[in-house]
């Protein structure tokens, strides 16, 4: 009930009540009251009816008056809770991991839900009606079609995901250079760095290579190999610069059996079998890769000596294939890997 429409018929009904005692006792009379032992002046009957409607009106009120300001305070932190639920789900959608506090407990659990969750829209684009949701949205969806976008407003971590896709966005539209980017390698992620050095020594002089090898990874490293006096964008590459491009890296004995294979093509034998003698006495794990290189070249009177050199019991593969090969069966040592 709205106060004003409460006091009016409140008013109504003591007029009311006051013309009718009035009416039926007449005007003249009055009563004298005693209150805790004082005696109050005597009063006209009709304000003596009309006293304890008038306290009940003035309690009434202030008790609406309570609960009103009450529900005026909920109310408010309903929208409070709603604002931040919103802002919840913008930071969702950002990948950002913030966590809100509310105060009342049906968003707490909405709240506590989102928190902890990642939000990817289905459809690619689409409008809420909300500014601020909305303007994540396009952001999210020219993101997921290749586009580069400012993301500085929205204040995001370097290693957020949406901020290593904008940098891939923008690397691969060309807004900036692949050297660039590895110049400054404190503003990227080590994804994007990765891939910017594997398009970079697609082509790149060895010195520029090297310069910028400690954002190799395993793929940018057979890139590099496959140039090895190659045809087309060929580099000569000493075998100690080979060695140190492989030191940043951890390569098991597949990798470098792989490596052995991608060298094959174009490497010249004597510097290939050099290479993976001093890779073997430097790392255990590519002593197969020597072996195979050696079966690989038929050096079968090395590979004999070097087998020589372990223990009975090791490299056993190799040692069928040799057994194999001097009973005068010719196999393809790929078939032993």
């Amino acid at each position: 009930m709205y106060l004003k429409r409460y006091t009016i018929g409140a008013l109504l009904l003591m007029f009311f009540v006051g013309w009718y005692v009035s009416q039926f006792l007449g005007y003249s009379q009055t009563e004298s009251i005693s209150f805790f032992g004082v005696n109050l002046p005597a009063l006209p009957i009709a304000i003596l009816v009309l006293l304890p409607v008038f306290v009940l009106y003035i309690l009434s009120v202030a008790h609406m008056l309570y609960y009103s300001i009450k529900n005026f305070f909920n109310q408010r932190n309903f929208q409070k809770d709603y604002d931040k639920l919103l802002d919840a789900i913008v930071d969702a959608l950002l990948m950002k991991n913030e966590t809100h506090q509310f105060k009342t407990p049906r968003y707490e659990l909405l709240g506590k839900l989102i928190d902890s969750t990642t939000m990817m829209p289905k459809l690619e684009r689409f409008e809420t009606d909300n500014e601020k949701i909305d303007a994540v949205l396009d952001v999210l969806s020219k993101l997921k079609e290749g586009k580069a976008v400012d993301l500085k407003k929205f204040h995001l971590e370097a290693d957020n995901p949406l901020v290593v896709q904008n940098q891939k966005n923008r690397m691969m539209n060309l807004d900036v250079s692949y050297e660039e980017i590895l110049s400054k390698g404190d503003k990227y992620s080590r994804d994007v760095l990765e891939k910017a050095f594997m398009n970079f020594a697609a082509d790149a002089p060895l010195y520029a290579i090297e310069k910028y090898q400690k954002f190799i990874s395993k793929d940018a490293l057979f890139i590099i190999l496959a140039r090895v006096n190659s045809e087309e964008n060929t580099l000569e590459v000493s075998n100690d610069s080979l060695l140190g491009l492989m030191r940043q890296l951890e390569l098991n004995r597949s990798d470098y059996v792989s490596i052995s294979k991608e060298l094959s093509i174009h490497m010249l034998p004597e510097q290939r079998i050099k290479l993976f003698e001093l890779l073997a006495d430097e790392d255990e794990e590519a002593q197969e890769a020597y072996f195979y290189t050696l079966f690989d070249l038929e050096m079968i009177d090395k590979a004999k000596e070097c087998l020589e050199t372990i223990g009975n019991n090791d490299a056993m593969k190799f040692r069928a294939y040799l057994a194999l090969k001097e009973c005068g069966h010719n196999f393809n040592i790929n078939l032993f890997i």
